[in-house]
C-alpha cells in the first residue's frame, strides 16, 4: 500500500476540472501537500495508508476558493463610509483616512482580520493591491495562506513611500525576499489609469515583461473615469493601456463595467484577464460588467470581492450568488451564468488570472491540496438535487467546515487551526476606537 499524509472522503467531490463534473462517494488522496488520487473511497481504502482518515459524509470538497481582488487590511475601514458612489467615497473619507492611519502595523492587523474571514469564508489564496505589501507578506507568511501580492504604484506620495520610483524599489526588495516562497507570489499593481502616468505605467510593462510578473491595475470602474480619460487623453483607457503595450495576457483588469461591443473583442484577441467584483460594483452603483458577453467571446473571467470597506465583507460565496443572478439580469437570460460556471470563475479562472492554474483551481493529481470542505447537510441547504446548484444558490460561507492549504488544515470544524482569532479581533477594536475617536 502506497503511504500518505491523508485521506478525505466525502459525499461529493467536485474537481472543477473538467467542468460539471461531480464525484460521488469519493476521497483525496494527498501528500506532501500535493493531490495524489481522486478515487472511489473503498478503492482508496485498499490503495493507500493513510496518516489521517478523514470522513466527511455530508460535505462537498471543492478547490479552495481564489480571491482575484482585494485590499485586505482595508477591513479596518469597513463600514467608516457606506452609501456613496466611488469617487465620492474615495476622495473625500477612504484616501484622507487612509494618510492619517495606514502603517505597516495597521496594514498587518488588517490583512489578519482580513484573513480569518477569507479562510473562514473558504478563500485559500487573494489577490492583494495595498501599501506596505511587505507586512501583507509577513502576515501571509506566517497563517499559510496563498497570497499574489500587488507591488502597487501611485504617481503621488503615500504614507508607504514619496513616489513611483520608491514604490517600484521597494516592490522589487519584496518579491526578491521572498520569490522562493511556494505559498507568495507577485504582480505589479498600478493604482489605475488615472493615478498613474504614461512613463510609469511604460516603465511597468517593461519590468512585468522582464520578470514575467502580471500586471494588476483597476480599469473601466465607472462612467465618470472613461469620460475623464477621453477629456484628459483624448482616449478610453482601455486605449490607453494598448497603446502603452499593456493590454495583454498579463493584465488583471478589475471591474470593466463600462465596456464596448469592440472593446470585449478586444480583450478576447489580446488575452486580457477580467476581474469580477458584482458586490462592489452595485454598492458604489459603478456600473455593471458585461460577464456573459466576454465569456462568450472566449474571455477568462474570475471573481473578487473587491475591500471590504466598499462591500462590506470578503465572501466569495456572497459573490458567486451575485454575480451569477447579475449575469443573467444583465444578459436577460437566465442560462448566462449557470452555477458549474460560476463555480469555475471562483476557482480555476482566478487562478489562471494569477498564471497560478499549472498548481491551484482545481483538484487534480499533482496540484497543490488547497481545498474547501462545505458542509451541506443543513436545513438550508437540504435537500440537495445538484451539488452546483446548492453550492451557488443555497449555501454559504457559514456551511464552510474545513479548509486545507498545501495540505496543511487551517480551518478545522470551523476553527482556525493556524491563527489567534480572540487576538486579531482585539486589535480589530483596538483600531475601530482610534479611527472613530481620531485619536492616534
Amino acid at each position: 500500500m502506497e503511504a500518505v499524509d491523508a485521506l478525505i472522503h466525502a459525499r461529493w467531490i467536485v474537481p472543477v476540472e473538467p467542468e460539471g463534473r461531480v464525484l460521488e462517494h469519493h476521497a483525496l488522496a494527498m501528500h506532501r501537500g500535493r493531490i495524489v488520487a481522486l478515487l472511489p473511497s473503498g478503492e482508496a481504502h485498499r490503495r493507500f495508508q493513510a496518516d489521517e482518515d478523514i470522513m466527511l459524509p455530508r460535505h462537498a470538497l471543492i478547490p479552495g476558493l481564489v480571491n482575484a481582488h482585494t485590499h485586505a487590511a482595508m477591513t479596518l475601514l469597513r463600514g467608516v463610509a457606506d452609501d456613496l458612489p466611488l469617487m465620492p467615497w474615495l476622495q473625500d473619507h477612504i484616501w484622507p483616512a487612509e494618510n492619517r492611519w495606514v502603517s505597516a502595523d495597521y496594514v498587518r492587523d488588517g490583512t489578519e482580520l482580513a484573513m480569518a474571514e477569507m479562510l473562514r469564508s473558504g478563500t485559500t489564496c487573494f489577490n492583494d493591491m495595498y501599501f506596505f505589501p511587505e507586512a501583507t507578506a509577513q502576515a501571509a507568511h506566517h497563517s499559510g495562506m496563498r497570497a499574489s501580492l500587488g507591488l502597487i504604484v501611485f504617481d503621488f506620495k503615500s504614507p508607504w513611500g514619496g513616489g513611483p520610483d520608491e514604490y517600484i524599489h521597494k516592490g522589487l526588495e519584496l518579491r526578491d525576499q521572498y520569490k522562493n516562497d511556494p505559498l507568495l507570489s507577485f504582480a505589479f499593481a498600478p493604482h489605475a489609469p488615472y493615478t498613474v502616468s504614461d512613463p510609469w505605467l511604460t516603465k511597468l510593462r517593461a519590468l512585468a515583461d522582464e520578470l514575467d510578473l502580471p500586471v494588476h491595475t483597476h480599469v473601466h470602474e465607472t462612467a465618470g473615469e472613461v469620460d475623464e480619460s477621453l477629456k484628459k487623453h483624448g482616449k478610453r483607457p482601455i486605449a490607453r493601456l494598448a497603446d502603452l503595450g499593456l493590454y495583454t495576457r498579463a493584465l488583471l483588469a478589475v471591474h470593466m463595467t463600462q465596456l464596448g461591443d469592440a472593446e470585449i473583442a478586444e480583450t478576447a484577441r489580446c488575452g486580457v484577464n477580467v476581474i469580477h467584483c458584482p458586490e462592489s460594483n452595485q454598492k458604489l452603483a459603478s456600473g455593471h460588467c458585461p460577464v456573459a458577453k466576454l465569456l462568450k467571446a472566449g474571455v477568462n473571467v474570475a471573481l473578487g470581492t473587491d475591500g471590504a470597506a466598499s462591500n462590506n465583507d470578503l465572501d466569495m460565496f456572497g459573490e458567486m450568488r451575485s454575480a451569477a443572478l447579475l449575469a443573467k439580469d444583465v444578459a436577460g437570460d437566465a442560462t448566462a451564468l449557470p452555477a458549474a460556471a460560476t463555480l469555475t470563475l471562483a476557482t480555476l479562472n482566478g487562478a489562471r488570472a494569477l498564471g497560478l492554474d499549472k498548481d491551484i483551481g482545481s483538484l487534480a493529481p499533482g496540484k497543490w491540496a488547497d481545498i474547501t470542505a462545505v458542509d451541506l447537510g443543513a436545513p438550508e441547504t437540504q435537500p440537495v438535487y445538484d451539488v452546483f446548484s446548492t453550492l451557488v444558490y443555497s449555501a454559504g460561507r457559514q456551511h464552510v467546515s474545513d479548509v486545507w492549504v498545501a495540505g496543511k488544515r487551517l480551518l478545522q470544524d470551523r476553527v482556525l487551526t493556524q491563527m489567534d482569532l480572540p487576538a486579531i479581533l482585539e486589535r480589530a477594536e483596538s483600531w475601530r476606537q482610534r479611527i472613530a475617536s481620531k485619536t492616534p
